[in-house]
């Protein structure tokens, strides 16, 4: 499980968190969503120990990984696979090399199980035969699906989305969609997606948090959000809707 209990975190004087909590229950899909700006970026930072609270604490399993020392850190982040919002590639290195690479850097597997390993995770993201092409030559949908490949290629407990269907088509966004559902229960990982995309949070999320002018504004299940009479959370959800629809409109440029 994971907590974040009263973050607070400023830069050059200015807070982009204040007074933060969120519990993320385990075998759950959490949405974080939020403005641009709004923080919710940075407490996926805090979350994965890339930032440490100025006050309040974060515990993963029971461990505050914001006092601990950095090698006891490496430890708790091996827990964690990241989806980068951009995919974060290497172009040096084909398909199979990028899903490869964890595997290669921490683990003491042989290059037989290696292979292994990586046919099941590009299986998993439903691309069984991409393995020895450039990352390059791939489309933006594609790319998203190896990254997701190789996020998953260490079986952590948590994984974390940022923003996981940005600048994708409907379609291939509903695709990452399932994917990110569907890992969920044949994996049985803590998903933690950050994203102001309301037809993904609909879709995939059980609970949700809205960050809003840095503070936890707001907190609940997805039931809850469709029922939630809370005005400055209806008009984000609204805002949002209005630009699925116009995305999704026929008539739309």
């Amino acid at each position: 499980m994971i907590r974040v209990e009263n973050v607070y975190k400023s830069f050059a004087g200015r807070p982009v968190l204040q007074d933060v909590s969120l519990k993320i229950r385990e075998g759950s899909t959490q949405a974080i969503i939020g403005r641009s700006g709004s923080g919710k970026s940075v407490l996926m930072k805090h979350i994965i120990g890339l930032l440490r609270p100025d006050r309040g604490r974060i515990l993963v399993n029971h461990t505050d990984i914001s006092k601990i020392s950095y090698n006891e850190l490496r430890k708790i982040r091996r827990q964690f696979g990241v989806l980068f919002q951009g995919g974060a590639l290497f172009d040096s290195m084909d398909s199979f090399e990028n899903v490869a690479f964890p595997l290669r850097t921490f683990t003491a597997k042989t290059d037989q199980e290696i292979r292994q390993e990586v046919q099941t995770c590009l299986d998993l993201v439903q691309l069984s035969n991409v393995g020895s092409k450039s990352t390059s030559a791939l489309s933006g949908g594609m790319r998203k699906r190896i990254a997701l490949a190789r996020a998953i290629a260490l079986r952590p407990h948590y994984i974390i989305y940022d923003e996981p269907t940005s600048g994708l088509d409907p379609e291939t966004s509903n695709t990452i969609n399932e994917l990110i559902k569907n890992l969920s229960h044949h994996l049985e990982i803590t998903s933690i997606v950050v994203t102001h995309d309301m037809h993904s949070v609909l879709q995939i999320a059980d609970h949700v948090a809205f960050i809003h002018d840095t503070r936890m504004h707001w907190t609940g299940t997805t039931e809850e959000l469709h029922q939630s009479t809370d005005t400055v959370l209806r008009s984000f959800v609204k805002a949002n809707e209005y630009v699925i629809e116009a995305h999704h409109s026929p008539n739309s440029p």
